[in-house]
């Protein structure tokens, strides 16, 4: 049985492919959390967009331990690929339970209308993969589960498969061992989490084919490298988890501040026609034009 084609995920698909084979293209993921967000990472440039699951906890003030579920994650694609026309790889935890529950999870996932979803081997209640303390489950549970999730892909909507792997917590062997068998059951793309440094780094690349992603978390276990770096090495992908989480929070902290301070020297940041024009009043009046009636 042919799964039901999905028009986003095959142009991540191709994206990624052809970045893949390219030492030269590296595709940086503006990681979203709202629409607002999907908005403006679309309007910056990016080709792709990236719902992490750091960021959606946040936006409901909450930290990344495992709190949200399936149906909210959900509820939160519809509400990006509604304002943004950019492939949507979106976090899926460690899929909400075990195998079945993982092809529920892909499957809910594609429609929703995300192009990709992103699976973890850790145990639940999972943790930011950045963190120590973290704990996988065993080897053959998270080669069944990555299975499961291609399976679902291959006889219901196509959907992008990104397996990610936090077994560097037990060992790099453990956590490469894991990235190739990832693959030798179909996943589309690889992460390994946590790499401590550029060493591994190349020898991921150089071991696992196909797509693989690297994670510029400030602050985190990995070095962080320049997209350029990061494509020689061989990396197709590249996230940045914190970049608009932190943005949110000194933003607002600051407006916060001078709204107590009441001062009159008070500027905003973007005018109030900028964030008109962000949030599509613009396209909402042209459009409109075209129903106007003669009263």
């Amino acid at each position: 049985m042919s799964p039901q084609r999905n028009l986003q995920a095959e142009r991540l698909r191709a994206k990624l492919n052809e970045a893949a084979a390219d030492p030269s293209k590296i595709l940086p993921r503006g990681i979203t959390h709202d629409g607002l967000s999907a908005r403006l990472c679309e309007q910056a440039g990016f080709e792709i967009a990236f719902m992490g699951g750091f960021a959606v906890s946040a936006s409901h003030g909450l930290p990344d331990t495992g709190y949200l579920q399936c149906a909210e994650m959900c509820e939160r694609i519809r509400q990006i690929t509604d304002v943004c026309s950019l492939p949507l790889l979106a976090d899926g935890d460690t899929g909400y339970g075990n195998a079945m529950n993982v092809r529920r999870t892909v499957h809910q996932y594609a429609k929703a209308g995300a192009a990709g979803i992103m699976l973890e081997d850790q145990e639940w209640p999972k943790r930011c993969g950045h963190m120590d303390g973290k704990r996988v489950i065993p080897r053959d549970e998270a080669v069944a589960r990555i299975r499961a999730a291609v399976e679902e892909r291959d006889t219901g909507i196509d959907i992008f498969i990104q397996a990610r792997t936090d077994a560097r917590c037990v060992s790099f062997e453990e956590a490469l061992l894991r990235a190739k068998l990832f693959k030798e059951v179909g996943a589309d793309g690889i992460v390994v989490d946590a790499l401590v440094s550029v060493d591994e780094m190349k020898i991921l690349c150089q071991t696992i084919p196909g797509p693989i992603c690297a994670n510029n978390l400030e602050g985190g276990k990995t070095p962080i490298l320049t997209q350029k770096e990061l494509a020689q090495i061989g990396f197709a992908l590249v996230s940045y988890p914190l970049s608009l989480v932190t943005a949110c929070i000194v933003g607002m902290q600051k407006a916060l501040e001078e709204i107590k301070e009441d001062s009159k020297e008070r500027r905003p940041l973007v005018s109030f026609k900028d964030v008109c024009n962000t949030v599509g009043f613009n396209q909402y009046i042209q459009t409109s034009e075209k129903y106007k009636t003669d009263v």
